[in-house]
């Protein structure tokens, strides 16, 4: 028998899933390109512009103009992350490239924040002494590792977008989310979150700039937080609720009051 040869269908829905798989990986080394910059840009090593260097406006119009780019992040990065938005979304982009569009997206979103954002340089503190110095920035590479053990945690690549993608050449394989609790998630449920949390504010030179993209950081976590937690117990419902009730959401030991509503 003369073996058989993939139909042009076959063939062109194996080239998509292949482009998809490129198009995934782009996004995620432009996300550890962003990632990289924004150590730098909250740090000030290694980047031609950080968070308290270049022309600035007038403090007033600097607040406005910072505002409105944490703002923009915010809406963008909560907004497409959402259940409706999503079923919306994916009926223009093939599902398996929808998450890694979504960290493109978001990185698109940092670029221009890094870019236009307008330094507040005057201090709040500057810690000086060299232990003072160097737990602050100790604490500040503390919340980098919290951040990237929390994604490997719960799966590096499908958060990033890529294992999507790959999973396009495997239709039969089931695709049903798990609920677990590894390491950091049995101690807060956002360790994710807490790891950022950390890096805004462990600085040993905080400027009104800084203090201001922390302040407004901070708001939009808890905020989010909020959302994602109605996302979680509508996806994994009682099991969930179980766990709000048993762990803290950002701050370790600090867990919900008894008999209070979800």
């Amino acid at each position: 028998m003369k073996p058989k040869h993939p139909t042009q269908q076959q063939t062109n829905a194996f080239a998509g899933k292949l482009t998809g798989l490129l198009y995934s990986l782009c996004c995620y080394v432009f996300f550890l390109a962003t990632a990289l910059y924004m150590i730098g840009f909250l740090s000030g090593i290694g980047v031609p512009k950080d968070i308290n260097t270049g022309p600035g406006l007038s403090w007033p119009l600097a607040v406005i103009v910072d505002t409105l780019l944490i703002t923009l992040f915010a809406v963008q990065h909560s907004g497409m992350a959402r259940q409706r938005f999503k079923r919306w979304w994916t009926r223009f982009i093939p599902a398996p490239i929808e998450r890694a569009t979504y960290v493109l997206s978001s990185c698109l979103v940092l670029v221009l924040l890094f870019w236009l954002w307008q330094p507040i340089a005057t201090s709040i503190w500057q810690v000086t002494s060299a232990w003072g110095h160097g737990l602050l920035m100790g604490l500040f590479w503390l919340g980098w590792g919290v951040v990237v053990l929390a994604t490997f945690l719960i799966s590096h690549f499908e958060l990033l977008g890529v294992k999507q993608a790959f999973n396009a050449f495997y239709p039969d394989r089931p695709d049903n989310p798990t609920f677990k609790t590894p390491l950091l998630y049995k101690l807060v449920r956002h360790p994710l979150y807490l790891g950022f949390l950390i890096v805004f504010w462990a600085t040993p030179d905080m400027t009104a700039g800084h203090l201001l993209f922390a302040l407004l950081n901070t708001l939009y976590i808890l905020i989010g937080v909020h959302f994602e937690e109605m996302d979680l117990v509508e996806m994994f419902g009682e099991h969930y609720r179980r766990y709000q009730d048993n762990v803290a959401a950002l701050v370790p030991l600090i867990k919900r009051k008894p008999g209070k509503k979800h």
